[in-house]
């Protein structure tokens, strides 16, 4: 369920794998470049003060957030709890398929 070729969009989730915020997941909400994206969790990390990251250290899942993406594309922003509401969803999927956290 990786998606190989790094082109990040907005909603995608995603796992960091280099950093302080290790093993944490999160939501792009900002693309930067073809290098960096913004993400943020809704949580730790709030949307107001997204983390801006390099793509080479995040794991990229196939699967967005269709409602993250309709809301940033419409406003420019998301509410922290969509972002929330979001993750959790996408967590239990993943527990549900089976693979690892």
């Amino acid at each position: 369920m990786i998606h190989e070729d790094r082109s990040p969009r907005l909603g995608q989730f995603v796992r960091v794998t280099q950093g302080r915020d290790t093993d944490q997941y999160a939501i792009v909400v900002r693309i930067a470049d073809d290098k960096f994206v913004w993400i943020a969790d809704g949580d730790r990390r709030k949307f107001d003060r997204a983390k801006r990251k390099n793509i080479l250290h995040l794991h990229f899942y196939e699967a967005y957030s269709p409602e993250v993406e309709n809301s940033l594309g419409e406003t420019g922003r998301v509410t922290n709890g969509k972002l929330r509401y979001a993750l959790t969803y996408f967590l239990k999927s993943l527990e549900k398929k089976g693979e690892e956290l």
